[in-house]
């Protein structure tokens, strides 16, 4: 595949991510037709996000957790998701068999 497919695709995907649900990294990345691409998905993020008008904040890793460091966007992600009503544990895990969305 492509990686301009694979790009088309990942933006769509992230782009339907419902308000109040999460997804993975290597969930967008094998949805979009490459499994092992979830980097990418993370550079796309990163690269394309304002542009794209992405819901950037709705992608975690898959242990619930937000990558992003503290001081370094951490705080504003956990922050858009609660204000969605995405909730996080003592550890601040979300939990996926409640938040994760992905497609059937």
């Amino acid at each position: 595949m492509s990686s301009s497919l694979f790009t088309v695709r990942a933006i769509a995907l992230i782009r339907s991510i419902p308000l109040g649900k999460v997804t993975t990294y290597g969930t967008i990345a094998s949805m979009a037709g490459n499994r092992r691409a979830a980097r990418q998905v993370a550079r796309l993020l990163h690269s394309s996000s304002r542009k794209e008008r992405l819901p950037w904040h709705r992608v975690v890793n898959r242990e619930g957790k937000i990558s992003l460091a503290p001081q370094q966007g951490y705080e504003n992600q956990k922050q858009l998701l609660e204000n969605e009503g995405v909730t996080f544990d003592a550890s601040d895990r979300i939990n996926l068999a409640m938040y994760l969305w992905h497609t059937d």
